[in-house]
């Protein structure tokens, strides 16, 4: 009889969007293998996303994925299994108010979307905020709509400036009022000031037992830097934005041809 060989980390943590998932949303043979693998070799596997439970539980039930995942940028510990919400971390709404007045004053008006918190929280779109993808959403053209409920996180979108652009901004006109996060094309967030998905995945590893050095940790975005601060070893894939690539410990092959699979498949062999 033979067995796994052992792994070098105990915790994989990885990001969904760009990273274990194509562009269709599916994750390939070879990675879902490479994760069997890797959990057969005693290794726990922990999805950590921006996007909030509404939006991922679908994907994780598709997987038939059982554990804990981080959502909503480490704001939601979520138990997959027994679907229910472990830990939550609303934004304050006052201070995001400011933090928006202060943003619009630097660069202009901008184009809104927030999402609700728990684990049926709709997603508020307004008028000319472009939605990635085809996920539910709720329109809105009333700003109280916006603050009549708790939020985990507020989308911003700009007519003119790219998302770097956006993002900068920002942090030098409120960031000492919220978190702003760059997740990916389109997507600018204000989070609770000093949330990350650092925060979430501590939270969920040590519900596991697990530290920082016991992590792997994969991504593609600028909201995955704190993750790789805080993990033992950060593999970014090879279409990671370049403020990621600076900081990984190594670039693996794209989230289209199975980069997790790759690094596993070695740390295995």
């Amino acid at each position: 009889m033979t067995t796994a060989a052992p792994l070098p980390y105990r915790l994989i943590a990885t990001d969904l969007d760009g990273t274990l998932l194509r562009s269709d949303e599916s994750v390939s043979r070879r990675t879902r293998d490479a994760l069997a693998a890797a959990t057969e070799a005693g290794a726990a596997h922990i999805v950590v996303t921006g996007r909030a439970v509404p939006w991922t539980r679908h994907i994780l039930d598709d997987l038939g994925y059982r554990g804990l995942a981080v959502c909503g940028q480490g704001a939601q510990v979520y138990d997959a299994g027994e679907h229910r919400l472990l830990t939550a971390v609303t934004l304050d709404r006052q201070l995001a108010g400011v933090a928006l007045a202060k943003i619009e004053a630097e660069v202009g008006p901008l184009y809104l979307a927030a999402s609700r918190d728990g684990l049926d929280g709709d997603v508020l779109v307004g008028p000319g905020y472009a939605l990635t993808g085809e996920l539910p959403a709720t329109p809105f053209t009333d700003a109280a709509d916006l603050w009549s409920a708790p939020l985990n996180k507020i989308y911003i979108q700009h007519p003119e400036l790219s998302d770097d652009e956006l993002a900068e901004a920002s942090r030098q006109a409120a960031g000492g009022f919220v978190t702003v996060a760059m997740a990916g094309e389109g997507i600018v967030e204000l989070l609770p000031l000093g949330l990350s998905k650092a925060t979430g995945l501590s939270l969920a590893a040590r519900r596991l037992g697990l530290k920082a050095v016991d992590t792997i940790a994969f991504g593609d975005m600028p909201n995955d830097v704190p993750m790789f601060g805080w993990a033992s070893y950060g593999v970014a894939m090879a279409n990671a934005h370049a403020e990621l690539k600076a900081v990984a410990d190594e670039v693996t092959s794209s989230n289209e041809e199975d980069g997790i699979a790759a690094v596993l498949e070695r740390l295995l062999a």
